[in-house]
């Protein structure tokens, strides 16, 4: 449950924050954004995980309700370049979690390789050393990231 967890407390601490976002978003978005940027970091640090709160499409950063529920990257460990099992069991997973999926392999260079999982409408890229959620965290998706983490990434609890 340790993703549930973190976009609990992501989202709580950018609730908390969000006037002086919105404030900030007004007066000019790139503080804005930075600020964004700041708090996801600080929550990460809490689960020694580098997370980067994105705003992918134009517009969306002033979709303030959305803020921590879609659209991030997660980094565990840089050094990481093999997953601690076959990756074929990952793809079944999200198949049996999220249902209607397509997943492929993907990022296979340099001794290095990943998986991604994708409807037409969003994507989560999944490698070694981190997860990119390209999408809006439902309950689905929200229940394979606790599996992602706790299984490929061998996270528990804080």
């Amino acid at each position: 449950m340790i993703f549930t967890e973190l976009i609990t407390d992501l989202q709580n601490e950018l609730k908390r924050e969000l006037a002086q976002i919105r404030f900030l978003i007004k007066k000019n978005p790139g503080l804005g954004y930075n600020r964004i940027v700041e708090i996801g970091k600080e929550v990460g640090k809490m689960y020694n995980i580098k997370l980067i709160v994105n705003f992918p499409k134009e517009g969306r950063i002033e979709e303030y309700e959305m803020y921590g529920k879609r659209d991030l990257s997660l980094i565990v460990d840089y050094d990481r370049k093999r997953f601690p099992m076959d990756r074929e069991i990952i793809k079944q997973k999200a198949v049996e979690m999220l249902g209607d999926v397509k997943t492929e392999d993907a990022y296979m260079y340099e001794n290095k390789e990943g998986v991604r999982v994708f409807t037409d409408d969003w994507k989560i890229d999944i490698l070694p050393h981190s997860v990119h959620i390209w999408t809006e965290f439902d309950e689905k998706v929200t229940a394979f990231c606790n599996w992602l983490m706790e299984n490929a990434y061998e996270m528990k609890k804080k």
